[in-house]
């Protein structure tokens, strides 16, 4: 009787950690984007911690005004959770933020 219960407890742990600790692959990668700066910030690039480069400029054509905000699916398909951002603001200045997780935040604002 004693070995059913430990198997059953043994069991039911299994269930429960299987249940909240999704792999990397689940997790949301959303992150919403603010600009709090009063600058339009005119690119916007984040690259995973395995890539070499800056890919390409996530705003493309639109730009992000001084107080605004969008949301960004930073899922590329490697599993990645933690990124680099740079941010280009229309008066020159650049920010680079490394070691971003975006599987933990849902948001990050620059001001």
């Amino acid at each position: 009787m004693r070995i059913k219960q430990v198997l059953t407890a043994i069991t039911a742990a299994g269930i429960l950690s299987a249940t909240f600790a999704l792999p990397a692959a689940a997790l949301n990668r959303v992150v919403t984007i603010v600009n709090q700066t009063g600058y339009v910030m005119v690119e916007f690039y984040g690259s995973n911690k395995g890539s070499t480069s800056w890919e390409e400029d996530i705003l493309g054509y639109d730009v992000l005004g001084g107080y605004d905000s969008i949301n960004i699916n930073f899922d590329d398909g490697t599993g990645y959770c933690l990124f680099d951002f740079k941010a280009v603001f229309s008066d020159g200045d650049e920010v680079v933020s490394n070691g971003i997780n975006v599987c933990e935040i849902p948001t990050f604002t620059y001001n």
